[in-house]
């Protein structure tokens, strides 16, 4: 590539983030690296004295599972998006021209995790992480994939167990601080 070819790869990029990256909140919002030693002992990652091309790193590799999984692709499609999409490259750590992940390679990866237990324990605790910074998972297809805030409950403790033993809202708002379900419903 150019110089220029380069720059504008850059000034791309720049745009990207300038409209709102979700893979940079993303990115911002979990540690993945708190997963990378859960990874490696899941793999069963030998020492590499046995020579072989050095596998891809499992924290990438753990991040393409999450983009998969949020957008609902197939392993052959994953591999295409990850070579197609730009900001995906990013958010993978990967840059224009670098190796990339194959479609069985991406089967062998969650396979092994699944097969060791690890992939569930992972995702929990990815999950956990998002909530803990309140956000919900919000996985669809490839056009609207998001991360969501989550809804606060306003409810006082008070309110709360109210409503779970039964009580109506005008019972629990007498003042008409809210509206009544079953009437809005018409029931």
């Amino acid at each position: 590539m150019d110089p220029k070819s380069l720059f504008s790869l850059s000034e791309h990029l720049d745009a990207l983030s300038k409209e709102g990256d979700p893979l940079e909140v993303l990115q911002e919002t979990v540690d993945f690296e708190y997963f990378r030693a859960w990874l490696v002992e899941g793999l069963g990652y030998g020492d590499g004295s046995k020579g072989g091309r050095p596998p891809f790193d499992p924290v990438m590799m753990f991040k393409a599972l999450i983009l998969q999984a949020q957008h609902n692709l197939s392993d052959a499609r994953m591999e295409f998006m990850i070579r197609d999409r730009l900001s995906w490259l990013r958010f993978l750590g990967l840059s224009l021209g670098d190796r990339t992940p194959d479609e069985n390679t991406i089967r062998h990866f969650r396979n092994r995790l699944t097969e060791t237990g690890t992939l569930k324990r992972v995702m929990k605790a990815f999950d956990w992480q998002l909530q803990k910074k309140g956000y919900i998972p919000m996985s669809g297809q490839i056009v609207d994939a998001s991360l969501v805030p989550a809804p606060r409950q306003r409810n006082t403790e008070g309110e709360r167990e109210a409503i779970k033993s039964g009580k109506s809202a005008r019972d629990i708002w007498p003042d008409g601080d809210c509206q009544d379900f079953r009437v809005w419903a018409g029931g």
